[in-house]
């Protein structure tokens, strides 16, 4: 197996994201290391916010929340999952592993903001931030959520498991497309080409490709064990939790009611199902979720 890097020069155009870049070292197992990027804005002082994209996006995908989250006094973290964005990429689709996803978004938390922060996160953000706020709830202060959830097996919809068959054996796996058919904004060339930057050829792909077969859907999958054990403490889960689902997401729109009705701190939050909004709905309303998590923040006394 290699562990491939996507040479500077893919990222050197792009749109409205002027961040700066950083890094860490992540072990990634079996005697492999990788470089884990992140975004990292804001004073570094001010209370942590961190913002876990998902599949197959990256944290261009948050670039318009990023600067109204750091005005409003937080420490903007986002970082790249390995596989993704700037970060490292090992091109074998069977390296990746829900586990190994969560050990290495752990390494990163622990060396580059241990203090308790808010989340905000989407699509498989979610199925590792939620995971993680389930085993380690001191560690956060607030959540805000959006087209997510913490699965447990119970079967797959015939449309999720057509996308997981597309995403695994596809001949062109186009995730740029993707991500523009799953907003309901228009993207224009330049994002689009974003989107595509971290991935000068398929073999790069490994990580995009490999995230939907790892959606513990089925009984037997792995990481339903850990799902189960992570949803006590997840439901327990007393502090401010909040849920910003997009209307017009056909696949996981619907299950931010779902959500909210199962953690205690979701309990008399404004809850919202955001008209005019796709999957993707730090594209489509980004003002919106910015200033949810800035809400709940307040509310747990995390920002002033």
């Amino acid at each position: 197996m290699k562990v491939l890097r996507t040479p500077a020069e893919r990222f050197a155009a792009l749109p409205d994201y002027p961040f700066a870049e950083n890094w860490l070292d992540i072990d990634l197992g079996d005697g492999h290391s990788g470089r884990m990027h992140y975004v990292d804005e804001g004073d570094k002082a001010a209370p942590p916010v961190l913002l876990f994209h998902g599949e197959p996006s990256w944290s261009f995908l948050y670039r318009k929340m990023i600067p109204i989250l750091a005005d409003g006094g937080f420490r903007v973290l986002a970082p790249d999952l390995i596989g993704f964005g700037k970060s490292d990429k090992p091109d074998d689709q069977n390296f990746y592993t829900y586990t190994r996803h969560v050990d290495w978004l752990k390494q990163w938390r622990t060396a580059v903001e241990p203090r308790p922060a808010a989340l905000f996160c989407q699509d498989w953000g979610g199925l590792l931030g939620l995971r993680m706020v389930g085993e380690e709830p001191d560690l956060f202060t607030c959540v805000v959520t959006s087209n997510t959830f913490l699965p447990v097996g119970g079967g797959a919809t015939p449309a999720f498991l057509a996308w997981r068959e597309f995403a695994k054996s596809s001949p062109e796996f186009d995730i740029g497309a993707i991500i523009d058919r799953a907003t309901q904004s228009d993207r224009n060339e330049e994002e689009i080409a974003a989107y595509n930057a971290p991935y000068p050829s398929e073999e790069y792909k490994a990580g995009a490709r490999a995230f939907p077969q790892l959606v513990p859907v089925e009984d037997d999958t792995p990481g339903v064990a850990e799902n189960k054990a992570a949803w006590e403490g997840l439901a327990a889960f007393d502090k401010p939790f909040l849920t910003l689902f997009g209307k017009d997401d056909p696949v996981l729109g619907a299950a931010g009611p779902a959500l909210a009705s199962r953690i205690k701190g979701a309990d008399g939050q404004p809850h919202d199902m955001l008209s005019d909004c796709g999957h993707f709905s730090q594209e489509d309303r980004p003002t919106e979720l910015a200033q949810g998590v800035i809400d709940m923040a307040k509310a747990a006394g995390h920002i002033a």
